[in-house]
């Protein structure tokens, strides 16, 4: 993902961190965790609460594997460290959401097929995956559809939600990131909980997969 896609992205999470920092009861209650995954997986910024959370800069390549299953282990592990859950003489975190947005299949598809059931054992409220293929890649419009149908499918095996972008540009990632900032502040359970959070309807520009 680059060009405008990207700087889309960037605007999206200023938003997002915008948004939330509205609600008084998300201000108290969400912290936030963001890394990037391209043949590298960055944490760019660790579980961090609201307040304090600053955007980092954004720097991807402009081409390279996408190391899918190498960014679930992480988070996977950053879970396992950072998120409290709760017992019976503790009161836990909030379950953990995850939001991932990638514009490629898994290139280390091993590793993706067996960090899935990982994450879904993990205790996630819910896991959102946003399949963000850039139609910009090629002139031809069934090539670009059969990448979007192979992201969709591999992220079915991943995800309780899977949604598309209908465009690329700025308020098609903008929207996305209200409807995130929507989840986020309406999906307070608490860790050790076994229900999963209720997203509310998606905008307009965001077409469901499932």
């Amino acid at each position: 993902m680059k060009g405008e896609p990207i700087e889309s992205v960037k605007n999206g999470l200023a938003c997002l961190v915008a948004s939330l920092r509205t609600d008084p009861h998300a201000l108290d209650t969400v912290n936030l965790c963001l890394m990037t995954f391209d043949r590298e997986v960055r944490t760019l910024v660790p579980l961090t609460p609201l307040d304090e959370f600053v955007l980092p800069e954004i720097v991807v390549p402009d081409s390279g594997p996408t190391m899918t299953g190498l960014a679930l282990r992480e988070v996977c592990r950053a879970v396992r460290v950072d998120v409290i859950k709760s017992t019976p003489t503790q009161k836990g975190d909030w379950r953990p959401l995850l939001f991932i947005m990638t514009d490629g299949v898994p290139s280390d598809s091993a590793e993706y097929a067996a960090m899935t059931p990982m994450v879904k054992s993990i205790g996630f409220g819910t896991v959102v995956g946003c399949a963000a293929v850039m139609k910009s890649r090629s002139n031809d419009i069934e090539k670009s559809k059969l990448d979007g149908d192979r992201l969709c499918a591999q992220l079915k095996l991943l995800c309780s939600h899977v949604v598309t972008l209908d465009t690329m540009d700025g308020n098609t990632f903008l929207a996305f990131f209200k409807w995130v900032s929507s989840a986020v502040a309406s999906g307070n359970l608490s860790a050790g909980t076994s229900c999963e959070v209720t997203l509310p309807p998606p905008p307009p520009e965001i077409s469901v997969v499932i």
